[in-house]
């Protein structure tokens, strides 16, 4: 009795595909290993502590605590009728869900070429898992951000919530767009240039302090001469912390160009990315 013969492939992986190419087929066929990953991720940042996730609530509560003693209560800097705790907590929790994601992102091909040169899944799908496993820790800092509300506004002070908080998942959408894109051409650009390894967390840490965290957007405009006000707003993520704190705090309305102009960013710089993440892909194995 003979065996039948199949002549098709079930998968043919081959590095000849369009630079433009996303393969959500083959994304949603690894869906549990994009799952795996992201538990992975979770589970190691805690799996050996002693205050296991609470360290996702410390790192913006300690981070704000400290930056309402020296900015608010040394430099007295204005939060526009915000009280201050509150208006950097907002700040901070969406901050940190995009340095999070521009870091891991950043260091796909250099942290993950062992793996890649050993199995074969879609490369995407690294980027992927950082922003669903960092969403999961930015929903853990989101509620307490939203007790933290809820406190305020039982003790009276002059937080109103807008409408506008029905947006929130766009805002975040927003947010990992811009992360991984930039995290991918960083991570394209350093499967050669390994110095930009080293810059990036010092890159990151001076790009928050020209980011409208610790101190509101019109306290910038009041003190920059008119004609270069569009510097402001050429930061992406102003537009995004402004529209973020006027719909959960009551700020001043956002200007909605500025958003406009965020998505957009969004949307091109996720493009370029993955039009350099796919294009590394295909070689940087023989680079690293």
């Amino acid at each position: 009795m003979q065996l039948e013969q199949n002549d098709g492939w079930l998968f043919e992986i081959s590095g000849k595909k369009s630079l433009f190419s996303i393969p959500f087929r083959e994304v949603w066929h690894y869906r549990d290993l994009l799952l795996l990953f992201v538990k992975r991720d979770v589970i190691t940042f805690y799996k050996q502590t002693v205050l296991g996730p609470l360290w996702f609530i410390i790192q913006p509560l300690l981070t704000s605590v400290i930056q309402f003693f020296i900015f608010s209560k040394v430099a007295q800097i204005p939060s526009d009728g915000i009280p201050y705790f509150l208006f950097v907590l907002a700040g901070n929790i969406v901050w940190f869900y995009f340095s999070d994601c521009l870091k891991a992102t950043s260091e796909t091909f250099t942290q993950n070429q062992n793996i890649f040169g050993k199995v074969y899944f879609p490369r995407i799908i690294m980027p992927l898992k950082v922003a669903l496993s960092n969403l999961i820790k930015f929903g853990i800092q989101f509620v307490f951000f939203i007790a933290v509300l809820f406190y305020y506004l039982y003790q009276g002070e002059s937080v109103s919530p807008k409408w506008a908080v029905l947006f929130l998942p766009l805002v975040v959408l927003n947010v990992a767009l811009i992360a991984l894109g930039l995290g991918m051409i960083i991570s394209s650009l350093t499967v050669k240039y390994r110095d930009l390894n080293f810059v990036i967390t010092f890159g990151i840490s001076l790009f928050m302090y020209v980011t409208p965290i610790v101190y509101p957007t019109s306290l910038v405009l009041a003190q920059l001469n008119p004609k270069y006000h569009f510097l402001l707003y050429l930061n992406p993520l102003t537009g995004i912390l402004d529209f973020f704190k006027y719909a959960f705090l009551g700020t001043a309305t956002p200007l909605w160009g500025s958003l406009l102009y965020s998505g957009l960013f969004g949307l091109v710089i996720a493009g370029v990315g993955l039009l350099l993440f796919n294009r590394t892909e295909r070689s940087f194995i023989d680079v690293v």
